[in-house]
């Protein structure tokens, strides 16, 4: 097994070790009362691929792939630095090569690129990664997530929110700066290609939200709890079927609050693993820009 650099031709080999990776573990930690996993869709597939393409083209010495003598990804440590700030966008070994120290080797050299920033990603529950997370130095704090039909007779009226743009960005990056020591710089403008952007422009309490198509929150950041919450009501009244709310810890129970409200319920979900900094707040980390 040879762990180097990705490189572009690596791009569709990475993603199908993705998807039957995380597709396994979604399966084994599936609650019964769960619907069955489904594979990753074509749509789903693309994007993936677009953005590790995003992630090769902005800071391509974080993306790492284990390949095997027939030039197959078998494992993958995708990390950015985004200033004084680095993240791990994702990381997996597919199960048939598990235990054989491919996994340590990625993350031996995606810590390497890291050097001595500050970190955070979000983690899995599998006993081999949070090991391997906490002997390189990284504090887990248990998040859940929420799911569930929001009660649309709960809804708030909510004000002072607009639709977000490219203009947005420059006071957004300085808001990121205070929450978790960095912007999100590029990562900003293919986050607004594939998400509807709500912003609170407010001088003192200032805030903004990714949601999807279906109302889903992608990322949250917030200067204030009360901006945090106005922007959580806006994306659940903008829901379709399930409403999914992501990355809530211990600093962030006013998300619970009105995930609560809307009459949604919590689910156990990993980790949020830090290193060298706190755990940011009032903010909901996206999966894969943190």
């Amino acid at each position: 097994m040879q762990i180097r650099l990705m490189r572009e031709d690596d791009l569709h080999s990475a993603e199908r070790a993705s998807a039957a990776t995380f597709l396994e573990a979604e399966e084994l930690n599936r609650r019964v009362v769960e619907p069955q996993v489904q594979p990753r869709s074509a749509e789903a597939s693309a994007l993936w691929i677009d953005r590790m393409r995003l992630f090769l083209t902005v800071d391509p010495g974080g993306c790492w792939v284990a390949v095997d003598e027939a030039g197959e990804v078998a494992g993958f440590a995708i990390s950015q630095n985004r200033d004084r700030l680095w993240y791990l966008a994702t990381y997996g070994v597919l199960p048939g090569h598990q235990g054989q120290g491919v996994g340590k080797g990625l993350m031996d050299a995606a810590l390497a690129h890291a050097g001595d920033r500050q970190g955070i990603f979000i983690s899995s529950v599998h006993p081999g990664a949070t090991r391997r997370y906490r002997l390189a130095g990284f504090s887990l704090h248990s998040q859940v997530r929420m799911t569930g039909t929001v009660n649309r007779s709960t809804l708030p009226a909510v004000t002072g929110l607009n639709e977000g743009g490219t203009d947005d960005f420059s006071w957004m990056d300085r808001l990121d700066t205070d929450l978790r020591g960095a912007g999100h710089g590029p990562d900003h403008a293919f986050m607004l290609a594939t998400l509807r952007l709500i912003v609170s422009r407010s001088d003192a309490r200032p805030g903004y939200a990714y949601v999807d198509h279906r109302g889903r929150v992608a990322l949250l950041a917030a200067a204030h709890e009360d901006t945090a919450r106005a922007l959580l009501w806006e994306a659940l009244a903008s829901s379709q079927a399930e409403a999914f709310v992501p990355s809530i810890t211990a600093v962030n129970e006013w998300a619970m609050d009105v995930g609560l409200a809307a009459g949604l319920d919590i689910v156990q979900e990993g980790y949020v693993a830090v290193r060298g900094m706190a755990v940011p707040g009032p903010y909901l980390a996206s999966g894969h820009f943190l």
